[in-house]
């Protein structure tokens, strides 16, 4: 049952994070108001308050389905594999943080007026400490996921192009309005093709480990 708990949660994780990702970015009032965008968090702090919750859970989602593709590479680029892997654990959790900017942002518009609101955010954010410490590491994250995919494929776990997918579909989901509509179908396709391997395979499949000889051991 402990395995069959574990690749169902990531299995389910992984799949449900580009929804969240998708309406997270549908619901964000800047992001679907093009040359009106000015101002738009000010405008509407309840939409922003939504849209920074889905965006927030669904990077916290991913980091299960990130520990099931992990667990997945067994066969081959092992330490290739694992290393990708905690690149990619360490650099989107810090996606996660940065949605409070966005109550941030509606705040400082809402009090200061658009132009003086959003100068005031992007200059906190404009620190060393906020680039270095959340956004890079965020983005080589999303490195992470990408050469974790291609371990998986390496270990014939999951399709060439899923990790690519979910890569190109999270960085161009949020250009309205056509990336919005391609972008989220590739994550979505991404995601699932990797979390549907995960829900059809066995438990012994999912119970296997690598032993020290190369080979695949099946434990209990």
């Amino acid at each position: 049952m402990p395995h069959r708990f574990r690749r169902l949660f990531a299995a389910v994780c992984l799949l449900a994070a580009p929804f969240f990702y998708v309406a997270g970015v549908l619901v964000d009032p800047a992001l679907r108001a093009g040359d009106a965008a000015d101002g738009a968090y000010g405008r509407h702090p309840g939409q922003v308050s939504v849209s920074a919750a889905l965006l927030h859970w669904s990077w916290v989602l991913l980091v299960p389905g990130i520990i099931g593709m992990i667990h997945m590479v067994r066969r081959r680029a092992l330490v290739f594999g694992h290393v990708a892997g905690a690149a990619a654990l360490l650099g989107i959790v810090n996606f996660s943080a940065l949605m409070l900017g966005d109550y941030f942002y509606a705040r400082l518009e809402r009090q200061f007026g658009p132009e003086l609101g959003s100068r005031l955010a992007d200059e906190a954010l404009a620190f060393d400490g906020a680039r270095w410490g959340f956004q890079v590491p965020g983005f080589v994250g999303l490195l992470g996921v990408l050469l974790l995919g291609l371990a998986l494929a390496a270990n014939r776990q999951a399709p060439w192009w899923a990790s690519a997918a979910m890569v190109i579909g999270a960085l161009t989901a949020p250009i309205y309005p056509i990336g919005m509509v391609l972008g989220s179908l590739l994550y979505i396709a991404g995601a699932g093709a990797i979390g549907l391997r995960m829900l059809r395979m066995s438990d012994a499949e999912w119970a296997q480990e690598p032993a020290e000889n190369g080979k695949v051991a099946v434990t209990a």
